[in-house]
């Protein structure tokens, strides 16, 4: 996080600290310069338990050039991410980041402009626009997956591809053709800036093919938008070009594309990781694969499809959904900047620091999940989750910042799930997706190689 030209360029953020402002906290700076950035891209949940077996559940770090405080549990998270206090900044925690890809999205905004600009997006998170979005999942999902008929592939990459064509639809309204090589290359370059360790885009780094990807972005974009306008089109953007705030008034057109690069973004790249770890998982747990296909079959549907009024009689399938986010979450860690001095485990930590709570590491505590490392979607049963901390499972975030298209994520994958196995049985081999990178959203090492072998 080297934080200089950012800072510059948002003369409402507090001034830089310096590292000695932590002293008193535990921890490590790493090494000169890179700190332990390239520990944590290594391997982050190694890193965070020796640095927790250390120094406890609150410690001083340093990556991407800036020093942090980590915060562990769910009473950190229900601190940081409910924030009644208004005590965290999330554009000056994210912003470090992402400013330079993805400046002005939702989630680099705080308090009141962001609560007046995600009032403003959330029409396009109604029932209608929903039923109209789960009728253009049902069929693209259905025309895709009708080909995978005993084939081994890659299913990350499949579903990535098929996860971009879907947002065109929903998200753009369009088939992407010939464009969605280049767009979706555009949002790999973007992600891939956003953890790049060299933070400046010079020539031939990550950082710098981030930002003429963004470039790209917005150029297309700006180009649609008027058209969009005096459109009637269902679909996100053209929601969003129509949508008006409190005061009557559309949105700017720089304000609509910063949107639909943040939202397309956050919307392909993380359905992409939970799909992959939840086939992951049903494939190597072949009773829940059964249990699941069961209760898909009992809604009657001949071709896979589910209807947006019988979406929440797939339960099971919330379940496992929800257990896979909780062993793999495509978040694993959220960035904030603290406002004001606050404490927290016996410590004070001042205004201007850095802070991280990190999802995977409380996703797998043990006195929160028994035997955390064991797939069992009965947690999220109401018996199995009653009395359980409410900030225990946050993969969608909290607060003001609850991920503004969860509920769309999650009907993308019930409607995936019912298309795959009203068709296929799903079948790894051993050892298939045994080694993950984490950062910037998790991803199989080797692709997942899967099997669909017709019923």
């Amino acid at each position: 996080m080297a934080h200089a030209h950012t800072l510059a360029a948002n003369p409402h953020w507090l001034p830089a600290n310096p590292p000695s402002v932590l002293n008193d906290i535990p921890g490590s700076r790493g090494l000169p310069f890179v700190g332990n950035t390239f520990a944590v891209l290594k391997d982050p949940i190694g890193f965070t338990n020796r640095m927790v077996a250390k120094h406890g559940p609150v410690y001083r770090n340093r990556t991407f050039g800036g020093d942090s405080v980590v915060l562990l549990g769910p009473d950190a998270n229900e601190l940081v991410l409910f924030d009644k206090e208004k005590n965290f900044s999330s554009e000056q925690g994210w912003g470090p980041i992402l400013n330079l890809v993805f400046p002005r999205g939702l989630m680099l905004m705080d308090f009141d402009k962001h609560r007046a600009d995600r009032k403003t997006l959330s029409v396009a998170f109604k029932p209608e626009p929903m039923r109209h979005y789960a009728a253009e999942l049902n069929s693209g999902i259905a025309e895709q997956v009708a080909g995978w008929a005993n084939r081994t592939m890659p299913f990350y990459s499949a579903i990535k591809a098929l996860s971009l064509d879907l947002a065109a639809t929903s998200f753009l309204g369009v088939p992407l053709g010939p464009e969605a090589s280049w767009i979706n290359q555009a949002f790999v370059d973007e992600v891939q800036a956003s953890v790049s360790p060299v933070r400046t885009p010079l020539p031939g780094t990550p950082m710098r093919r981030g930002v003429k990807a963004r470039e790209y972005l917005v150029d297309y974009f700006t180009r649609e938008i008027p058209s969009r306008r005096n459109g009637s089109g269902q679909d996100f953007f053209s929601q969003f070009c129509r949508a008006t705030d409190d005061a009557g008034q559309p949105l700017a057109d720089d304000a609509i594309v910063d949107h639909m690069n943040f939202l397309m973004m956050a919307a392909h790249d993380t359905i992409t990781s939970s799909a992959t770890s939840l086939i992951m998982l049903l494939g190597r747990h072949v009773e829940w694969q059964e249990k699941l296909r069961q209760e898909v079959m009992e809604l009657g549907s001949n071709d896979g499809s589910v209807p947006y009024e019988q979406l929440d009689r797939l339960v099971l399938t919330e379940w496992a959904f929800k257990e896979s986010l909780r062993l793999m979450p495509p978040v694993p860690s959220i960035p904030r900047r603290a406002l004001r001095d606050f404490t927290f485990g016996g410590y004070r930590i001042p205004a201007g620091t850095f802070v991280g709570v990190n999802t995977a590491y409380t996703h797998h505590m043990a006195e929160h999940w028994p035997d955390p490392e064991r797939f069992d979607p009965t947690r999220f049963s109401p018996e199995s989750s009653k009395g359980r901390h409410r900030f225990a499972w946050v993969p969608f975030g909290g607060g003001a910042h609850m991920c503004i298209g969860l509920h769309f994520a999650t009907m993308q994958i019930r409607i995936l799930v019912a298309h795959l196995l009203s068709r296929y049985r799903i079948e790894l081999a051993p050892g298939v997706g045994a080694d993950w990178q984490i950062f910037p959203i998790p991803r199989p090492k080797d692709d997942l190689p899967v099997t669909f072998k017709p019923l």
